[in-house]
């Protein structure tokens, strides 16, 4: 039985579309009509004020690239706020069957890593990793935790989306570990781990499965003696309390008993505002659905040009157009042939070139952009500071 996935041959094939594009290739055809045309990806007409982080270009790139048409784009990694992300132009029919895709691509993955870019800024200085892949279908687990880079996180946990972006996978054990040992018998748990997996592997110690956190933190403390990286507290939200209590005293129990050395790590539906609450007393963060389940952002494809002439349907702005991040940390849109705003730096760069592909793609590079992005231009910026 296979599973129901669209195949990266559909998708290129363009058969990953709503039906009604293939209708419109078919009429278009029967007209012999296929203008040359302007076509923009936005999300918002003018600026809203609300910056959103793009990614999903290296994906967009892989579907248009090969066909006769020129694309210019905001590099990933970099701040938006209205106007276009990403500039088609050429021969309708050569894309046209492609904007289902194309938008998939780019709305799930700015969502996800404007929502790791969150995470980022309420805890600048802490590990934050993304643990949110279980809640996506498994096909695109590797654009959850690529998006999660992009933003600036730390690392992830899915294997198989390691495997695709070249980068090591994360993490070290779940309950269903433990309880097989049974209650009371943590300490067997947490010594086989050790035993049993490479040694470059951290030692961080699920300690709250059967009994309260501090008890379990002091009892992995002295079961793997200086082994011990970490703690990670996990602990379900219908028996949580006041999270940063519990892990003050976790904290507290395990310096008192001289293991100022192991660190505290905190997981379980956190999301920017716990991080920030909770950032002065753990080392480090697991964060899930508040990336993987990123509403998704509403970009449409708009023909905002045909056959040299500005056109667009009702509510759209004619006009092929420019975006410009400005001095002062904002965002312009204008005409093409209008002038710049005084400083204002370009964001729409080639991508590809009559079908080939201009640009290279570094995930490094990327979140080194939206960090020094989300400093220009105040992204999430954190309410202690204003």
């Amino acid at each position: 039985m296979d599973f129901d996935i669209v195949s990266s041959e559909a998708i290129s094939e363009g058969r990953a579309a709503d039906a009604y594009f293939d209708r419109t290739a078919t009429t278009l055809r029967y007209a012999e009509r296929n203008p040359d045309v302007v076509a923009e990806v936005t999300a918002d007409q003018f600026p809203t004020g609300e910056f959103e982080l793009l990614s999903g270009v290296k994906d967009a790139t892989a579907l248009l690239a090969g066909h006769a048409i020129d694309v210019d784009a905001v590099r990933e990694g970099r701040l938006f706020d209205g106007g276009p992300v990403l500039r088609i132009e050429g021969p309708y029919l050569e894309f046209g069957r492609f904007e289902t895709a194309l938008l998939g691509f780019l709305s799930q993955a700015s969502a996800m890593a404007t929502a790791a870019l969150e995470a980022r800024r309420a805890a600048p200085e802490s590990l934050v990793f993304s643990f949110g892949a279980r809640h996506v279908h498994p096909s695109i687990a590797a654009v959850v935790e690529r998006s999660a880079l992009v933003g600036g996180l730390d690392g992830f946990s899915h294997v198989a989306a390691g495997d695709l972006l070249g980068r090591e996978a994360g993490g070290t054990m779940p309950h269903a570990m433990i309880i097989p040992f049974g209650r009371g018998s943590q300490e067997e748990a947490w010594q086989a781990f050790d035993e049993a997996v490479p040694p470059e592997v951290p030692r961080i110690a699920l300690c709250d499965t059967f009994s309260d956190e501090v008890d379990e933190s002091l009892r992995a403390a002295n079961a793997l003696g200086d082994r011990l990286d970490s703690v990670r507290i996990d602990t379900t939200g219908s028996r949580r309390g006041d999270f940063r209590h519990i892990l003050r005293e976790v904290r507290w129990a395990l310096d008192a008993a001289g293991r100022e050395d192991v660190e505290v790590f905190a997981s379980g539906g956190l999301g920017p505002a716990d991080l920030r609450e909770l950032r002065e007393v753990a080392n480090g963060f697991g964060v899930g659905g508040h990336v993987s389940n990123a509403d998704p952002i509403d970009f449409a494809l708009d023909v905002v040009a045909a056959a040299g002439e500005p056109v667009a349907k009702r509510g759209k702005l004619p006009g092929k157009k420019e975006v410009y991040r400005t001095p002062d940390g904002g965002h312009s849109v204008s005409l093409a042939d209008s002038s710049a705003p005084a400083g204002g730096e370009a964001l729409l760069e080639p991508l590809i070139r009559d079908g080939e592909v201009v640009r290279e793609f570094d995930l490094d590079a990327a979140a080194d952009r939206a960090r020094a992005d989300a400093d220009r231009v105040g992204f999430a910026a954190d309410p202690a500071n204003e």
